[in-house]
């Protein structure tokens, strides 16, 4: 039952993040005096619909993303292209049809205010507005998160020392017949001990230990703090197959000890939050440029191979993820609500940093052609030649519908994927 719940909730909270997306498209619009006859959450059939003012505003029924409908997103054809011989090719109809929906909505009394005739840094303002709306959503909530209650951190004393070694993957902690036991439970670590030095060293954090135990092998002196005494102590690490610490979809051999840290929460001041979301972003940058490679993984999943946790998820995939981190019992309600608050944010960076791509249908494309129009409007004036006008953004919408249908197809496949092997938080 807290798995449904869960899942609702989220849900609720990823269809906010759209419709946050779109308000920032909208409240730009209005205000540069665009006229916007639609704002929709969701796409297909509208179930619900208001109209106030000039704009309805509505909620339709495949809830995978939304839109806002400004008039004249496209500029008419200039007048040396009437006299053309028509072309039957199917990429001139799209751009003619494209062309012809954009005017549908221009009415007379209006045809001072379409999209195209805003200059283009207003245009690139309403563009980006939405991205940016997601943005702000993801620092505030991290930053509520990072500031307030602080972020999960190991410290460099022991919470659990593994009894054996196992492999890379396994799906238990119970020690096997015949196991090794760890080079930790071998030199006689036990739960409490503060580790003081290792191989000589002094470290401050538990990630620069960990570093220093991966590159290591064989005898190494470790020195403890045990019940307020300083223990010296031998482990004899050994090397074995562990996921990589950035792509832990892949194994690779290093030193072994077997010890796990114990954690604190710890509050982070400005500069620190600053250095943790730009981690984020940069993090998921990444993740977005590799979807591509994800595909293979993807359809295997599909058929029944494994679904590695940082594989792609939908808008199904992240309700399910939900419902399960409101749903488990390993940790206090509190965390289990920060947990969903941070899988949230983590939702709305990834739209941030997605719409930002320079290709249409996205944002980023509209922003790169009103970019391109003002480079090429300066430099016909620094030339003195008369200027261009705008960019005929619709002469590109061939290629926005060759996009849009990869674009359709990745999600489907995600969202089989999704159904069939979910990413689940165990």
């Amino acid at each position: 039952m807290l798995v449904v719940v869960g899942i609702l909730i989220f849900f609720v909270g990823l269809l906010f993040s759209i419709a946050w997306h779109e308000l920032g498209h909208l409240a730009t619009a209005k205000m540069f005096g665009v006229k916007v006859t639609e704002y929709m959450v969701g796409f297909g059939r509208t179930i619900w619909s208001r109209k106030k003012g000039e704009t309805e505003y509505g909620i339709k029924a495949i809830p995978f993303g939304g839109y806002i409908r400004m008039i004249g997103m496209f500029p008419p054809k200039k007048d040396e292209e009437y006299g053309r011989t028509a072309s039957s090719a199917p990429w001139r109809a799209m751009i003619e049809d494209a062309r012809q929906m954009s005017a549908e909505d221009v009415r007379p009394e209006d045809s001072h205010r379409q999209f195209y005739q805003r200059s283009p840094w207003k245009r690139i303002i309403v563009m980006l507005a939405g991205p940016f709306m997601n943005l702000i959503l993801a620092v505030g909530i991290f930053t509520a998160i990072l500031m307030g209650f602080g972020v999960n951190t190991p410290t460099l004393t022991v919470a659990h020392v593994s009894e054996c070694v196992l492999p890379a993957g396994a799906d238990t902690t119970k020690c096997p017949a015949g196991a090794p036991p760890s080079p930790a439970a071998a030199a006689g670590f036990k739960p409490g001990d503060r580790i003081v030095e290792f191989n000589g060293e002094h470290y401050e954090s538990w990630d620069e230990l960990r570093l220093a135990i991966r590159d290591s092998r064989g005898a190494v002196p470790v020195v403890v703090e045990r019940d307020g005494h300083r223990v010296s102590l031998t482990a004899n690490l050994m090397q074995t197959e562990r996921p990589k610490i950035d792509t832990p979809s892949e194994t690779v051999k290093v030193g072994f000890l077997g010890l796990s840290p114990t954690s604190v929460m710890v509050k982070q001041d400005i500069g620190g939050v600053v250095e943790t979301i730009g981690g984020f972003v940069g993090l998921t940058a990444e993740k977005v440029v590799q979807l591509p490679q994800r595909v293979p993984d993807l359809v295997s999943a599909i058929f029944g191979g494994e679904r590695h946790q940082d594989s792609p998820v939908g808008i199904v995939g992240a309700s399910r993820l939900g419902g399960e981190v409101l749903a488990t019992d390993q940790i206090g309600v509190d965390t289990r609500i920060l947990m969903m608050f941070q899988l949230l944010a983590g939702v709305n960076l990834s739209l941030f940093v997605f719409n930002m791509l320079p290709i249409l249908p996205l944002d980023g494309g509209h922003v790169a052609g009103a970019a391109w129009e003002s480079i090429r409007r300066r430099v016909a004036k620094l030339v003195r030649r008369p200027d261009p006008g705008p960019f005929d953004t619709a002469r590109l919408m061939p290629l926005a519908y060759a996009v849009s249908l990869v674009l359709i197809a990745y999600s489907l496949l995600v969202l089989v994927a999704d159904i069939v092997n979910p990413v689940t938080l165990q």
